[in-house]
């Protein structure tokens, strides 16, 4: 195969990736931090963290697996403080209410492009 692209922007060791149908890529690594990306684009558009349940110790935020249920909307995961989770999107989340920052992310995809030649 031929290398196509690389998405960055994690800080620790990810454990779990799911695709949806709307090419909304989740990943999910060992600090609790979710990266939601557009499959077509590379842009990270969200950044989520999970938070281990009362009890448990920081060390135990990891998230080992990830799927998204049937409909694409419902997001399943698999933690390490021994739970599973099921997150549901922002029903009232708009353009407005959670803004893409086009030209930052131009920027680092143009960086990233000189990069690589």
């Amino acid at each position: 195969g031929r290398f196509v692209k690389n998405f960055t922007g994690h800080k620790a060791v990810i454990n779990a990736l799911a695709v949806n149908d709307d090419g909304v890529v989740l990943s999910a690594a060992d600090d609790g931090t979710m990266n939601f990306w557009d499959y077509g684009s590379g842009h990270c558009f969200q950044t989520s963290t999970t938070v281990a349940q009362p009890g448990s110790l920081d060390a135990e935020n990891g998230i080992f697996a990830a799927e998204f249920d049937l409909t694409g909307t419902r997001l399943i995961t698999c933690e390490a403080d021994k739970t599973i989770k099921i997150w549901k999107e922002e029903e009232k989340a708009s353009e407005l209410s959670h803004p893409v920052d086009m030209a930052s992310w131009r920027k680092k995809c143009i960086a990233e492009a000189k990069r690589r030649y």
